[in-house]
């Protein structure tokens, strides 16, 4: 048996290899296992873009100047030395882009247990838990390509609609999504009008290829296409929320509404290429959202664990909802998941695309 892994440099994503490793052998409490798909969205590109300041290539850590991606995806366990934990288990939660990976589980209960793993004691416990499937009920087990395509996207869109919520939505009169095609960006206006329970607008921005899509989909009291921001009530005071990194663009919206920008989030990385200097803009300063931070202060206010459930709960009814919107694709091998990774950088996947890969022949 041969583990394969997808590396990336750290320095210019475009470049990466497939690495193929002799695997080891476990020490007592450990398991190896076999993952078997994951989805690749654009939240991957965002994980890579701040995998140095935001700590993701520490989760799997590879050799200098290259990292391994995390992704959200399903595992069966092909060896244990855990006896908490069996043969043939499938799991689920934040894995790397490879064919094999050797997790030490900890913290176990039925329902799930985290990789405790000496060098992610320290990383946020929102990503070091894997839930394990059999426990769970026969509708979430039917959902396995939503659940890793949608619902980590729509439970950080719960995220930022708490944090929103949480701060009295800044007063705004108006919300702003950038790139609310993403799935996050679909997400969060859909939470917005139906579950936070926000009375004033919600503009999304999106590009005019996909502005038919988003439209029918009706989460927006208002959908502008990129360019045609002079449309945009700039007198309402706004928060602006941008999915999509795009620099030019937060430019842009802060020389148009000046002070009445009240807050300006930068959440994801869809157009990661256009990002530029975001210093001197009237208005609030752009800030970037770091979602466990909000998970963390709501552990806290409500008790450790009862956010995540919430946040679950919400990413399975809106992957539900939307399950018959996106069409789920299946790429299979280390080459066809390099391919399918410099697309994602290209911005070249449509909305309604949604990609499972799986790096082992």
């Amino acid at each position: 048996m041969t583990n394969t892994e997808l590396w990336v440099d750290q320095k210019d994503t475009r470049n990466t290899k497939l690495v193929h490793l002799v695997p080891v052998n476990l020490a007592e409490g450990e398991i190896r296992v076999k993952i078997d798909k994951f989805a690749l969205t654009s939240n991957n590109v965002g994980y890579a873009l701040g995998g140095s300041s935001l700590g993701f290539w520490s989760f799997y850590p590879a050799d200098t100047g290259w990292g391994k991606v995390p992704v959200w995806g399903l595992a069966d366990v092909v060896e244990s030395r855990c006896e908490s934990i069996q043969l043939g288990e499938r799991l689920y939660g934040f894995f790397p882009m490879a064919s094999h990976v050797v997790m030490e589980p900890g913290n176990i209960t039925e329902t799930a247990f985290e990789d405790v793993t000496l060098h992610r004691n320290n990383l946020p416990s929102l990503y070091n838990r894997y839930n394990r499937c059999q426990s769970e009920p026969e509708f979430l087990q039917s959902l396995e390509n939503e659940r890793c395509l949608l619902f980590p996207l729509f439970a950080t869109s719960f995220v930022i609609s708490d944090y929103l919520a949480d701060n009295d939505f800044f007063n705004a009169k108006q919300i702003i999504i950038g790139s609310v095609s993403s799935k996050t960006g679909l997400g969060l206006a859909r939470l917005l009008k139906d579950y936070a329970n926000y009375q004033g607008k919600v503009v999304g921005l999106t590009s005019p290829s996909n502005h038919a899509f988003v439209e029918g989909l009706q989460s927006c009291d208002q959908l502008i296409s990129y360019g045609d921001e002079a449309a945009l009530d700039v007198g309402n005071t706004t928060v602006f929320v941008d999915m999509s990194g795009n620099g030019a663009l937060t430019h842009k919206l802060h020389h148009l509404f000046t002070d009445n920008m009240l807050q300006s989030i930068q959440v994801g990385a869809t157009h990661w290429e256009a990002v530029s200097g975001s210093r001197d803009l009237p208005g609030a300063k752009p800030q970037f959202f770091f979602a466990p931070s909000q998970v963390a202060k709501r552990d806290k206010d409500w008790g450790p664990g009862v956010f995540f459930q919430k946040a679950y709960s919400y990413g399975a009814q809106l992957a539900s909802d939307m399950k018959s919107d996106i069409t789920v694709e299946h790429v299979v091998g280390g080459e066809g998941v390099q391919a399918i990774w410099l697309a994602l950088l290209d911005n070249q996947l449509a909305p309604n695309r949604g990609v499972m890969a799986t790096v082992h022949e």
